[in-house]
């Protein structure tokens, strides 16, 4: 009788330690140690931009002396949406809008004539861009190029009072460098390099009626977070 009840035990004991073992298993394979970037996500960047507004003074008869060489910089803050697939091959590819607001701005003096000023503030720049990207474990390198706008305010002044003025629209195209990082399931850090050319616009002043063709390109380095859904 004793050894039926010790060998009883024994069962329910083995038996025991192997649901017990099956239960730590099941507990591993349910751990995921990979990142899935698929879905959409909203997220706010801060940074800062320079780059260069150059104007050349009456394009049909250029007069070098009023020609400005402005070299706009200051910080830009704002906000991104976008949307990520990713493919079994790691290979990630996504499209992403983004509008910053800024107060990138410069001021120079008339080069044949130190009367005259003018200065150039970049107060806005969006883009739409395709991105590109391969996964490396939780890592997220990627490249992502498009179309870019922005908005620009031109002051002309002579002897320090109001001369000419302009405010206009820019188009151009923009590439960029970036990485991502999630550091939760939702919450996703990154940092990127863009380069954006708006090239050139042709317009004529307000109040002067000089006219001006600027040629607009800019450099910014941003920082982001962003909630993916």
């Amino acid at each position: 009788m004793k050894s039926v009840i010790v060998a009883t035990a024994l069962a329910f004991g083995f038996a025991g330690s192997a649901m017990a073992a099956d239960a730590m298993v099941e507990d591993v394979v349910v751990v995921d140690s990979t990142y899935n970037w698929s879905g959409v996500y909203v997220g706010g960047q801060v940074g800062y931009a320079f780059g260069n507004a150059d104007y050349v003074y009456d394009p049909d008869s250029p007069d070098p002396d009023y020609d400005y060489a402005n070299d706009p910089d200051g910080f830009i803050g704002g906000l991104y949406v976008g949307y990520n697939h990713q493919f079994a091959n790691g290979v990630v590819l996504g499209g992403e809008a983004d509008f910053a607001f800024g107060n990138v701005e410069d001021s120079d003096l008339a080069p044949g004539d130190d009367t005259y000023s003018a200065s150039t503030e970049i107060d806005w720049t969006g883009a739409a861009r395709v991105r590109f990207g391969y996964v490396f474990d939780r890592f997220l390198p990627y490249v992502a190029g498009g179309v870019a706008f922005g908005h620009y305010d031109f002051e002309e002044l002579s002897n320090g009072d109001d001369y000419g003025d302009h405010d206009g629209g820019l188009v151009g195209w923009t590439i960029g460098l970036g990485a991502e990082y999630p550091f939760t399931d939702n919450w996703i850090v990154r940092g990127e390099y863009r380069y954006t050319d708006f090239g050139k616009e042709n317009f004529i002043s307000n109040h002067s009626d000089d006219e001006y063709d600027i040629d607009v390109d800019i450099h910014d380095v941003r920082i982001g977070v962003a909630y993916k859904f």
